[in-house]
């Protein structure tokens, strides 16, 4: 199936006292670009998170945002660094001598000096941690994926539209062809008329010039390869994937090609089907930009 570089997940998982809210978005990008927002306690899981995200993932610049909630009073305790204290109080007294200044140290001064008290966490579980927040991931993840994939059947209907409408234009041109040809065969023919009067006409001759000038504004070539294109592109988007790439580069050629028949159109109609095929080759292109 089809994926679109955009989309957004979500989900909470809450198992005993810890609880994970993950939260993901994305849009377009060359490559898999992944920036990860979560609290500076969390940041040893980043290789894993980074790991698993790859499993649903191939391209696109996706923002993920991971919250922690720990609900265990016992997994933080108060400590009391009695060396910065001695430092500290060691200073204060030193100040009192020199300046002469009164000595009027108390515990609750010292208390809030930076650093003499401070909060830390006990010893926790890695693999307890991981396993909560992994769940609260896989679940963003595959909702992010539905997303996704919701918005990319959306832009595969639009492209096979836009595909089945260059194919008449393609039909179009090639059935102009002969047209174009027979007026000009007729044009020619009066022409001569005109310059030689009654005098017999050299059919050879006009044959000749006809074919001069079919082989001068023949896209014959290009409406080939240009339905190849197409119905490459249609079978790619069939196939699924992440097929974004690939099919960037077919509307690559096909705009070659569409720009081959513009040069060589020598008839208004034909310019006007081979610019309408452009405009829908960069439709096309602009849609695929949003393909994984």
């Amino acid at each position: 199936m089809i994926k679109s570089m955009t989309g957004f997940g979500r989900c909470e998982n809450q198992q005993g006292d810890r609880k994970f809210t993950v939260e993901m978005k994305a849009v377009n990008h060359r490559y898999f670009d992944v920036s990860i927002k979560m609290p500076k306690k969390l940041s040893f899981f980043e290789s894993s998170i980074r790991g698993l995200l790859k499993n649903y993932i191939q391209r696109g610049k996706v923002d993920v945002f991971i919250t922690y909630e720990d609900f265990a009073d016992e997994n933080v305790s108060l400590k009391y660094n009695e060396n910065i204290a001695a430092e500290y109080l060691k200073y204060y007294r030193q100040m009192a001598d020199k300046f002469g200044l009164e000595d009027d140290i108390r515990v609750s001064v010292l208390g809030r000096c930076p650093e003499v008290l401070t909060m830390e966490e006990q010893n926790v579980d890695e693999k307890e941690i991981w396993a909560v927040l992994e769940t609260a991931l896989k679940g963003a993840s595959q909702q992010f994926n539905e997303s996704r994939l919701r918005e990319g059947e959306a832009l595969k209907q639009d492209i096979f539209d836009k595909l089945d409408g260059m194919l008449r234009d393609v039909a179009s041109i090639e059935e102009r062809f002969p047209q174009i040809m027979a007026a000009y065969r007729e044009k020619l023919e009066n022409k001569v008329r005109e310059l030689l009067g009654d005098t017999q006409m050299e059919e050879g001759r006009i044959a000749a010039e006809v074919i001069l000038y079919a082989d001068k504004i023949c896209t014959d070539e290009e409406t080939v390869r240009l339905k190849s294109h197409i119905e490459g592109m249609r079978a790619e988007l069939e196939k699924g994937g992440s097929v974004g790439r690939k099919l960037d580069f077919i509307a690559q050629e096909m705009n070659r090609e569409a720009n081959t028949i513009l040069s060589k159109a020598n008839d208004l109609e034909t310019s006007n089907l081979a610019i309408n095929l452009k405009t829908e080759i960069e439709k096309v292109r602009e849609q695929i930009q949003n393909i994984e």
